[in-house]
C-alpha cells in the first residue's frame, strides 16, 4: 500500500481514536456531544471519499431529526424537511453567490484562449537576466493566469505541460520545478477576482468588497515571497537551477529592426528618430518606423497619463464650503436689520424709480424681501466662489518626488531599451496587458464602488468573449466546454453551501457549538493565543481536507467566537485565505500535486512533486507571520477607500 494511503488511514484513525477518548459514555452523552460526533463522522466519510456537498447534507439531516426528534418525535420528520427547504431557499435568494458562475465562465474563457504559452514565453524572455528565470517566469505567468482565471486546476495542468518540460530540459531540479507550478498556481485562490473569497464573505457575513481590497497586497507580497526564494535558491546553488545562455537569451528581430540598429543605433529611441529624419530609412517603410515608434513611447504616455491623472486629483480645489454662502445671507439680514428694517414676512414695499411707492400687496412682500436680502447678499458670496473656482491647491511635495521617481525610471529605461527589448514588449503587449488591463478594470471597478462584485463578474464575463475573439479562440465548441464546466461547477458550489447550511443548523441545534464556545471561553486565553490556535487548527485542517470544507465547515465555529477576542472579521478572513493555501499544497489530499502528477513525465514521482511544495508552505507559514505581525499589509487599502 502507498505512503499516502497509509498517511491518510492514520489521520482517520487518530480522528476516530480521538472522538472516542474526548466523548463521554453513551449513558452520558447529550445533543451537543452528538454534534461533536457528527463533525468527526463528516471529516472521516469525506476522506474516505464521499461527495462533501451530500456527505454535509446527509450527516445534516439525520442528526437534525435526532435533534427535533428529542423535542417532539411526531413533528420530527415535518421539522426536518422545513429545515431543508429552508436552508436551500436562503441559498438560492443569496445575492452575492450569482457573482461566482460569472468569474467563473470568464474563467474558462480564458483559459480557451491560448494565452499562457505567448504569456509564459514573453514573461520567460523578459526575466532572462534573473537567477532561476524558467521558475520565476513560471511563478508571474501562473500568477497573472490563475487571478485571471481562478481555476486551480487548469493552471497547474497547463503549466504542467508547458513549464515543467522547459524547465526540466534545461536543467532545473525536479522539486523546484513542481513547487514553482503548484504555489504558483494555487495564488488564484487568494488574489482577487477569488471564489473562495466569495464563499468567505457568504459564510462569514463578511462584505467581498473588503475582502477583495484586503487580499490584494498580501497576495503580490506571497507571489513576491515565491520569487525572492527562488532567486535566492538560484544565486546559492546554481546547478538547481542553471542560468541561461546566451543562444537561449537571443531574440530574433524583424528585418526593419536589423536594419535600423546596424545602421543608426542600436537603442529604439535613436534608432527609429534617426532613421524617421535622415535618408537612412530608404530600406524600411516610413508606416513601419512611425507604428513601432508610437509602441515605443506607449511606457511614457502612459506614466504621462497617470501622472497627470494624479495631479489633477490632488491639486484639485477645495469645494465651497455650504457654511459660508449661510453667514453671508445672515449679514444682509442684519444690516438690514440695523437701519430699522422690518424682518421677513413684514418688510414694507421698496420705492420705485421716482420716489412713488408701488400698490400695497401683502402677498408680494415676502419676494421683495428675498430679492432685496439676495442683492445685499450677492457682493458678499461671489468673490469667494470664483475664488475658490479658480485657485488650485499646490502639488504636495511626494508629487513632485514621485514624478521625479518615475522621470529618473524612464530615463533608465530608454537608455537600456534595444530592439531586443522592444521584440520583448510587442510580445508583452499581446499577452500580459490585455489580461492585466481586464484583471484591473474588473478588480478597480469592485475595490472603488463603480459596481458590485456581480455586475463586474458580468463585465468580467464580457471581456473573456472579447478576448477570446480577439485572439480567434471564440467558436461554438469554446462557448460549449466553457458553460458546460461553469454549470458544472457553479452546481457544486450552490450544492455545497446549500449542505454546509443544513449542516450548520443541525449542529447548532444539537448545541455542539455551545460546547465548543464554553470549553474556548473557558480556557481563559489572550486574543493572540486564540488566533494562534485557530490558525494552527486551520493549517492542520489543510493537510487531510479541501478550502471548501474548511471555510464551510468550520468557519461557521470560528466566527461566532471573533466578537469575545475582539479580533475583526475580515482580518481574520485574510489570514485565513492566506492559509489556507496549504489546504492545496499539503499531502495526502494536496489536488495542486495530483494535478501536475497527471500531465508529468513517468520518471517524476509523486514524492518528488510533495518535497517541492514543501518550502513554498513554509514560505506560506511565513507570510501568516508577516501578516499578522504588519495588519495594514490587508487592512490599509480597505481603510483607504472605505473609512
Amino acid at each position: 500500500m502507498k505512503k499516502e494511503v497509509w498517511f491518510g488511514l492514520t489521520i482517520m484513525a487518530m480522528v476516530v481514536i480521538a472522538a472516542f477518548i474526548l466523548l463521554p459514555s453513551p449513558s452520558m452523552m447529550t445533543n451537543g456531544h452528538l454534534g461533536l460526533l457528527m463533525l468527526a463522522l463528516v471529516v472521516v466519510a469525506i476522506m474516505l471519499g464521499f461527495p462533501t456537498a451530500f456527505t454535509l447534507m446527509g450527516m445534516g439531516m439525520v442528526f437534525a431529526w435526532i435533534a427535533y426528534r428529542s423535542q417532539n418525535p411526531d413533528l420530527a420528520i415535518n421539522q426536518t424537511l422545513d429545515l431543508m427547504v429552508q436552508r436551500t431557499y436562503s441559498v438560492m435568494s443569496n445575492d452575492v453567490l450569482i457573482s461566482i458562475p460569472l468569474f467563473v465562465f470568464m474563467g474558462y474563457l480564458i483559459e480557451r484562449a491560448n494565452l499562457i504559452e505567448k504569456l509564459f514565453k514573453s514573461m520567460h524572455l523578459a526575466t532572462a537576466r534573473v537567477p532561476g528565470s524558467l521558475a520565476v517566469a513560471t511563478i508571474i505567468t501562473c500568477a497573472i493566469f490563475a487571478t485571471a482565471t481562478g481555476i486551480v486546476g487548469a493552471v497547474v495542468t497547463l503549466m504542467g505541460l508547458l513549464a515543467l518540460p522547459a524547465m526540466l530540459r534545461a536543467g532545473y531540479s525536479v522539486q523546484l520545478s513542481a513547487g514553482a507550478i503548484t504555489a504558483g498556481g494555487c495564488l488564484g485562490i487568494l488574489i482577487p477576482p477569488s471564489v473562495m473569497l466569495i464563499v468567505y464573505g457568504a459564510t462569514a457575513g463578511v462584505s467581498v468588497v473588503k475582502l477583495y481590497a484586503g487580499a490584494f497586497f498580501p497576495g503580490i507580497m506571497l507571489a513576491g515571497l515565491y520569487v525572492v526564494y527562488v532567486v535566492v535558491i538560484a544565486k546559492w546553488k546554481p546547478h538547481l537551477a542553471p542560468p541561461m545562455s546566451a543562444e537561449d537569451r537571443r531574440v530574433p528581430l524583424p528585418p526593419f529592426a536589423e536594419i535600423v540598429s546596424t545602421s543608426v543605433s542600436n537603442k529604439v529611441l535613436p534608432g527609429l528618430i534617426g532613421a524617421i529624419k535622415g535618408k537612412r530609412n530608404a530600406a524600411v517603410p516610413m508606416r513601419e518606423l512611425v507604428n513601432h515608434l508610437v509602441i515605443a513611447v506607449l511606457p511614457a504616455l502612459a506614466v504621462a497619463l497617470i501622472m497627470g491623472a494624479i495631479y489633477l486629483k490632488v491639486t484639485a480645489p477645495l469645494p465651497p464650503e455650504a457654511v459660508e454662502g449661510v453667514v453671508a445671507m445672515g449679514g444682509g439680514i442684519s444690516e438690514t436689520a440695523e437701519d430699522d428694517t422690518p424682518a421677513l414676512g413684514g418688510l414694507s414695499e421698496p420705492e420705485e424709480m421716482g420716489g412713488s411707492k408701488s400698490p400695497p400687496a401683502e402677498a408680494s412682500a415676502p419676494v421683495a424681501a428675498v430679492k432685496a436680502t439676495a442683492e445685499k447678499a450677492k457682493p458678499v458670496e461671489a468673490p469667494a466662489k470664483v475664488a475658490a473656482e479658480q485657485a488650485r491647491v499646490a502639488a504636495p511635495t511626494s508629487f513632485w518626488i514621485g514624478l521625479a521617481s518615475c522621470a529618473v525610471a524612464l530615463g533608465i529605461f530608454y537608455a537600456y531599451f534595444s530592439f531586443a527589448r522592444l521584440e520583448i514588449f510587442k510580445m508583452l503587449l499581446g499577452s500580459f496587458f490585455p489580461l492585466a488591463m481586464m484583471i484591473l478594470a474588473v478588480l478597480g471597478t469592485i475595490v472603488f464602488g463603480v459596481a458590485t462584485p456581480t455586475e463586474a463578474a458580468a463585465m468580467g464575463s464580457l471581456g473573456g468573449i472579447l478576448l477570446a475573439a480577439a485572439y480567434r479562440r471564440l467558436n461554438m465548441q469554446v462557448m460549449r466546454e466553457s458553460v458546460y464546466l461553469t454549470a458544472k461547477t457553479s452546481a457544486m458550489v450552490c450544492w455545497l453551501f446549500v449542505g454546509s447550511s443544513i449542516f450548520s443548523a443541525a449542529f447548532a441545534l444539537l448545541g455542539g457549538q455551545e460546547i465548543i464556545n464554553t470549553w474556548v471561553l473557558s480556557m481563559n486565553m489572550t486574543p493572540v493565543q486564540f488566533m494562534i490556535l485557530a490558525q494552527v487548527v486551520i493549517f492542520l485542517l489543510g493537510w487531510p481536507l479541501e478550502w471548501t470544507e474548511i471555510i464551510v465547515i468550520f468557519m461557521p465555529i470560528f466566527i461566532p467566537l471573533l466578537p469575545h477576542f475582539g479580533i475583526d472579521p475580515l482580518f481574520f478572513g485574510l489570514l485565513v485565505a492566506l492559509n489556507l493555501q496549504t489546504a492545496f499544497l499539503s499531502p495526502p489530499v494536496a489536488m495542486a500535486a495530483f494535478y501536475l502528477k497527471g500531465v508529468s513525465p513517468p520518471h517524476v514521482t509523486l514524492n518528488q512533486i510533495f518535497a517541492g511544495m514543501l518550502p513554498f508552505m513554509a514560505i506560506q507559514v511565513f507570510a501568516i507571520f508577516l501578516l499578522y505581525q504588519f495588519p495594514a499589509i490587508g487592512l490599509w487599502l480597505p481603510e483607504l477607500l472605505y473609512k
